[in-house]
């Protein structure tokens, strides 16, 4: 009964949202404007007894679930040069800041941005991803990833430059963790103490356009070069990566590529050399492989409606991306998705099937270290439809 109310209470909410006109809920404080989201999931797909991130009720597996997936406050502030913007998220059990930071705009088309910032790091901020599952980027902590410091972004003609400079990560805010109540993967100290914590981080990302014919491609590589401090009984360490990617456009197509390879230089408990860190996000800890490649790419193509009314445009898209590990005894966590996402005012309700046998996000039942060591590499599905109001 309780979970009935539930679903017919997001469900009238979601009605009385998709009645009201884009930006109906947002406002304006002189120069700081005033907004958020709303999002809710239907999930069904393969899960077992276990705990897993984002997963069904163990109520609803057979038929899918439909639950609140997070509530959000967007400020957004500019006068003159002066910028800032900030973002808190709210989910089912804890909540943590997503962005926070002030910058200048410079008569030169600089921007400076000092604060919780996106890293400059792959083709944009989301990788090459247009899916609401991201690529296996995001879940290794090189796409999306905010981190606090400072970032300055400049072009020398056509070139496109960002250097940034990071002391820590973002941190951890309020939930049933000590250090994973966060959005983005990052290394992270367990409850006990042991692990890492990310520090004193160093990237640029370089970006040239370039015509071919009726294709427009951007091409660019990046470098991410940062410390790891413990004060648990392993050696501090350190990781980097790099990475070349490229947005090429012609038409209403979208084809994006990017290869990464990262590494960590990472000790156990023990004080022994280790082929896993301990990450965390979305309050839960996971292990991942300390040292892989990472090949992604996405097809996508842009489709203005403009004879349906209740529709904008839509873009369908499939994405494939993996972590290919060094270690030869892991095995490899591959991703498919298949989906599209439908674009109406302040509606933006993304449809996708994600296929994969390493994603702590697409089923369970093979249970834990999925991008880590994934002993079982069993293939899952997720379908997810994630319907989300931005005001």
């Amino acid at each position: 009964m309780e979970k009935c109310k539930k679903n017919l209470f997001l469900t009238l909410l979601l009605a009385f949202l998709l009645a009201m006109p884009a930006g109906a809920l947002a406002f304006d404080l002189g120069p700081l404007s005033v907004g958020g989201a709303i999002r809710a999931n239907y999930v069904i797909g393969d899960y077992g007894d276990g705990a897993s991130p984002s997963q069904p009720s163990r109520s609803d597996r057979d038929g899918g679930n439909f639950e609140l997936d997070t509530f959000r406050i967007n400020l957004d502030y500019e006068q003159d040069s002066w910028i800032g913007k900030a973002e808190y998220r709210f989910y089912n059990g804890y909540h943590f800041l997503h962005t926070g930071w002030v910058g200048y705009n410079f008569d030169d088309i600089s921007q400076l941005q000092v604060g919780v910032n996106r890293v400059p790091f792959g083709p944009g901020p989301y990788g090459v991803s247009q899916s609401w599952m991201f690529d296996q980027h995001y879940y290794v902590g090189l796409s999306d990833d905010m981190d606090l410091g400072a970032k300055y972004s400049t072009s020398f003609d056509k070139l496109k430059v960002d250097f940034g400079y990071y002391v820590m990560d973002e941190g951890s805010y309020f939930g049933g963790t000590d250090n994973a109540a966060r959005y983005s993967y990052d290394a992270v100290e367990d409850d006990n103490g042991n692990g890492y914590e990310e520090e004193h981080q160093f990237n640029i990302r370089a970006i040239y356009p370039v015509e071919m014919g009726n294709m427009n491609s951007d091409i660019g590589a990046s470098l991410q070069y940062g410390l790891l401090d413990s004060s648990g009984p392993q050696d501090d360490g350190d990781h980097w990566a790099a990475s070349m990617h490229a947005v090429n456009k012609f038409s209403n197509w979208t084809l994006a590529a990017q290869l990464t390879y990262y590494k960590y230089d990472v000790e156990d408990a023990t004080g022994q050399s280790t082929e896993l860190v301990n990450f965390g996000a979305y309050d839960y800890y996971t292990p991942v492989a300390a040292e892989a490649w990472v090949p992604a790419i996405s097809l996508s193509y842009y489709l203005e409606t403009p004879n349906i009314d209740f529709l904008n445009y839509v873009i369908p898209y499939v994405e494939y991306s993996s972590i290919v590990k060094e270690e030869t005894d892991f095995n490899d966590s591959e991703m498919w998705v298949l989906g599209a996402a439908w674009a109406r005012g302040g509606w933006y309700i993304y449809t996708d099937l994600a296929y994969s046998n390493g994603n702590d996000f697409v089923g369970n039942e093979s249970g834990w270290s999925r991008f880590g060591a994934n002993p079982d590499d069993e293939w899952e599905y997720r379908f997810n439809i994630n319907f989300g109001y931005y005001f």
